[in-house]
């Protein structure tokens, strides 16, 4: 048997399904896979590091809550995890009294909830863009934030592993969040207005 390149073609099940399953790795394989999505989606929202550390761990709660929910014949897992996040920052904004695009996201993930807004490309992109701006970081902060954002260990976890003191680890994941959300945002501008 020929391997296809759908996944969701072959008998293996999505990380999504295995997390409804109760399968204890696949949290770990929805963090390492979608964290940087998750995060880039969420940066957007605040200079605050905090709030946006905030938002994406309520975005990955949403995700486990709603894993029973997710139907591979709907929506990619990426378009269904975009979506949640998206309903998220949108959530928080309202709450924040913020000016939020009228976008209608719907509670359950319709057939039509795949709309040009969530294409596959848009998502990788996002996901990568993160990735390297991540990768720009240099040294401690790179290493601290990693563990943060892609392992999903706490701030004393990371401490105990990586033997920084922890308020070291909270600046350092702190500043990490306000420049790489600096640096997405620099991005966004110069392939934003002008990309065709």
């Amino acid at each position: 048997s020929s391997h296809t390149m759908n996944s969701r073609s072959a008998a293996q099940p999505s990380i999504l399904e295995r997390v409804a399953a109760g399968d204890p790795g696949a949290v770990k394989d929805v963090l390492s896979r979608y964290s940087a999505l998750v995060w880039s989606l969420a940066s957007g929202l605040s200079r605050d590091p905090h709030e946006i550390e905030d938002v994406v761990q309520d975005i990955f709660v949403d995700v486990w809550r709603s894993s029973k929910r997710y139907d591979p014949s709907v929506a990619s897992e990426a378009t269904f995890i975009a979506t949640i996040a998206r309903r998220r920052v949108i959530d928080r904004r309202r709450r924040a009294g913020r000016r939020v695009d009228p976008e209608p996201l719907e509670e359950e993930l319709a057939p039509g909830a795949d709309d040009p807004s969530l294409r596959q490309v848009d998502i990788a992109d996002e996901a990568m863009q993160a990735k390297q701006v991540l990768a720009e970081l240099t040294g401690d902060r790179r290493r601290v934030l990693e563990l943060s954002v892609v392992t999903g260990l706490t701030h004393r976890e990371i401490a105990a592993d990586t033997g920084i003191p922890l308020g070291t680890v909270k600046s350092h994941i702190r500043r990490g969040l306000v420049e790489v959300s600096e640096r997405l945002k620099a991005r966004r501008m110069a392939h934003g207005e002008e990309a065709e």
